[in-house]
């Protein structure tokens, strides 16, 4: 057996970002939904071209009975949508969730109890996931977000830097093709190189994160940060195979 043969890895889990559409469901009645899709997408097949969704539920009332959650992502994959997750699903839910194939998006908050009766349920609206509104920066190639990021939240810069200059709470999401800076405390997951770019780096004035990843290496802190860097300054890396945290002080 060769070096290369007897040194390589027959599986390596890393951390890999799926950015998905949101659609948001008032009803879960098939033929109501079918409806709007047509309406929606005019017909076109490739409207959508074949892209991950999450299933939102929170505005539906589900307390006449469950969905019939294969039935459901049978009729967004048949308008090229792919449901991989359900978000806003009573908890008692879940096992007929996963039993369909499909997760439950643990970003989300819970549903807590059924809302109050809406507009008519024949709006089907896909839209990104949730994210305050970004800015960008001129000629700079990165994303700007500056208000708070909240739990439940997933903010991607696609093909930049990203550049936070608000809190991001625990819970938040924080995913860039570059670099991550967070000019306040980062107390969430920040996931920077995440199309495998190993030189991007995360940077953050005030160090509280639950995950970091670089180019799908990752590294938790359950125990939390060791005593010199948590709640200072301080920079991630990738080297080799392994996550650094470094303090940026002089």
């Amino acid at each position: 057996m060769s070096k290369t043969q007897s040194s390589s890895k027959p599986i390596e889990i890393k951390i890999s970002t799926v950015v998905a559409v949101a659609v948001i469901l008032r009803s879960v009645d098939t033929a109501t939904l079918d409806n709007a899709m047509k309406s929606m997408t005019g017909g076109a097949a490739d409207y959508f071209d074949n892209e991950f969704a999450v299933l939102d539920v929170t505005a539906c009332d589900l307390s006449t009975g469950a969905p019939d959650w294969q039935a459901l992502v049978g009729l967004f994959r048949s308008y090229s949508l792919n449901p991989v997750a359900v978000r806003g699903a009573a908890e008692e839910q879940h096992r007929a969730i996963l039993d369909s194939g499909l997760s439950i998006d643990t970003l989300a908050k819970p549903r807590q109890e059924a809302p109050a009766p809406a507009a008519p349920p024949v709006a089907v609206a896909p839209e990104p996931a949730p994210a305050p509104a970004p800015v960008a920066a001129a000629g700079t190639g990165a994303l700007i977000i500056d208000t708070p990021v909240r739990a439940g939240q997933r903010v991607y810069a696609r093909g930049c830097d990203l550049i936070v200059t608000a809190v991001v709470n625990n819970g938040a999401e924080l995913i860039a093709d570059g670099s991550i800076h967070v000019y306040a405390p980062l107390r969430g997951r920040a996931l920077a190189g995440a199309t495998g770019n190993a030189d991007a780096r995360i940077f953050a004035l005030c160090m509280e994160a639950e995950l970091v990843s670089i180019a799908g290496v990752y590294r938790t802190f359950e125990s939390g940060l060791p005593k010199e860097l948590a709640k200072q300054p301080a920079q991630v890396r990738l080297a080799g195979d392994r996550i650094d945290v470094l303090s940026v002080r002089a």
